[in-house]
Order: structure tokens, then sequence, then C-alpha cells
């Protein structure tokens, strides 16, 4: 049996406030409530949380030759897409009813319809850019069988209804850990897809490299395609300039091999993809090992 968490004041405050903002913003069309979001984030939020300080740590750390204002740009796009994505997920049916109109494009998508029809297992891999729901929801809306693999938040309060508004996208949801674990490979073996994220630095993870520096990467998305025979497939929802919608991109399954290889392939398809759009990805993760650059104001 899980112990629950014990109470902790900072925790339920933040949740409290969170909440009252999220609800708030509920209130208001979607076209207005979502770029209010990221407005929110990236002006009040990402300053006091610290986000514009790691995110500057970040880019000085891997881009150090990005101009300065390129630099203030990203500061502040990069919160207002995080934002964006919060709002979206907890906007329900409006966000389902976008996602599921969208048309998938990229060279993934003739085998990931191939794999649905002949009942084989994919993994679908994606990662905090743009809104990693997207994809998920417009796949569900086609009829695949996409599950998803999360990892639980540490507040416990915040992470009661996140769970609750990822599950309105689609379910089955496998929490991270053993907890998920029977009820995943189940899935997978009955030739379902799964969704996951591989772009936080796990502490036991693969020294693998993310833009020429080490970064420590769970191998589990390629270690589970080899073990049940399935597709391993990247894919993303990548937003376009009205800030609303998305181009779901499905891009070629990865060529088998060794985990390593498989999972350093996914870090450079990401790469790739974070190269031409760098305000979509979430630099505010603590991606690398080592503490990186010193940190400026933010």
């Amino acid at each position: 049996m899980t112990e629950t968490p014990p109470f902790k004041l900072r925790h339920w405050l933040q949740d409290r406030a969170i909440r009252a903002l999220i609800g708030g913003l509920l209130l208001l069309p979607y076209r207005w409530r979502v770029p209010l979001c990221g407005w929110a984030v990236s002006r009040i939020v990402a300053p006091l949380a610290g986000y514009r300080r790691r995110i500057r740590d970040n880019l000085a750390m891997i881009l150090p030759d990005l101009p300065p204002d390129q630099v203030a740009r990203l500061v502040r796009q990069v919160p207002d897409n995080v934002g964006r994505t919060v709002i979206e997920i907890y906007s329900g049916a409006e966000f389902i009813e976008r996602a599921a109109s969208l048309p998938l494009t990229g060279d993934g998508v003739e085998a990931l319809a191939a794999a649905h029809a002949a009942g084989r297992p994919v993994i679908l891999v994606t990662a905090h850019f743009g809104n990693y729901d997207a994809s998920r929801a417009a796949l569900i809306a086609r009829g695949y069988r996409v599950g998803a693999l999360y990892m639980p938040m540490t507040n416990r309060y915040f992470n009661a209804h996140y769970e609750r508004a990822i599950a309105r996208i689609g379910r089955p949801l496998f929490p991270r850990g053993r907890a998920g674990l029977a009820d995943m490979v189940r899935h997978l073996r009955g030739g379902g897809m799964l969704g996951l994220l591989v772009d936080q630095r796990m502490r036991h993870g693969a020294e693998l490299t993310f833009f020429g520096q080490t970064a420590l990467t769970a191998l589990s998305a390629a270690e589970l395609a080899l073990k049940y025979d399935a597709l391993l497939v990247p894919t993303y929802g990548i937003r376009q300039p009205d800030g609303l919608s998305f181009q779901v991109v499905v891009e070629a399954p990865i060529q088998a091999g060794t985990p390593e290889a498989m999972t350093q392939a996914l870090n450079d398809s990401l790469e790739a993809l974070v190269r031409r759009h760098p305000e979509q990805w979430f630099w505010i993760h603590r991606r690398w090992k080592g503490r990186g650059a010193p940190r400026n104001a933010g």
C-alpha cells in the first residue's frame, strides 16, 4: 500500500495559488485564456520561481554564443509556452477538439498506421516541447490506443488534479514505477501504444549527449521497444505562429540497435527540433550533469 506523503504547507499554498489561477482562466474563452496564461507564467511566475535564471544558466552553458537579445527573447518566450501548455491541458474538451482536427505529418505516419492495423505495439517518444499532449490527443482521436507513462508531481496536492486533467485527454495512464508497471506491460502486449517523455535528467540514466553535453538519459523507451518488439517513434506537437494551433509530427521509427544507440538517436531528434524552435523547449529543466555556467540575474 502506498503511503500518503506528509503535509507540506509550502506545497499546499502553491497548489492553492495554481488552482486559483487555472480556475479563473477557465472562465474565459479559450482564445483568450491560452495567451493570458502564457503571459502570467512568463511575467509573474517565472521571475518568482527562478525560471528566468535557470533558462539563462542553461543557455549560457549550451548556446554561449547566442546574442543577448536572443537570450532575452527566450527568457520571455519559454515560460510563455509553458503557461500555454498548462492551461491547454486543463481545457479538456476544448483542447481535445482542436487537437483532433490536426493532420499527422512526417515520415513515420504510414509506419504508425501499419503498426496499428497489425496490432503491433508502439513506443511514442516525445519531450517537454511545444505541447507534449497535442500528439497524444490527435492520435487518440484517430482511434489509436495510446496510453501514457507519466512521472507523478512532487507536490501531491497539485498532482491530484493534474492527473485528472491529463486523464481527460485520454486513458490509460501509468505512473512511473512499480505501481503502473504491470498495467503498462499488459497494454503493450495487447498491441497498444505507449507515450512517454525522455528529456529529463534521470539520476541513474545513461551518460549520453544532448547539445554536446553529458545528459543522463533513461534507456527505458528503447529497452521496452526491444523487449516487446515495438516500434520506437519520435512524435511532437509543434506550436504554430498563432500560439494556439499545432503541427503534429510523427518521425520515422528509430532503427533497432543497442538501447544506448537508440536513445541517443532520440536525443539527436529532439536536439534538431529545439535548434529550429528553441522557444518551445522547457529550458527550465536541470537537464545536464553538473552545475553549468555561473548564475546570472533573473
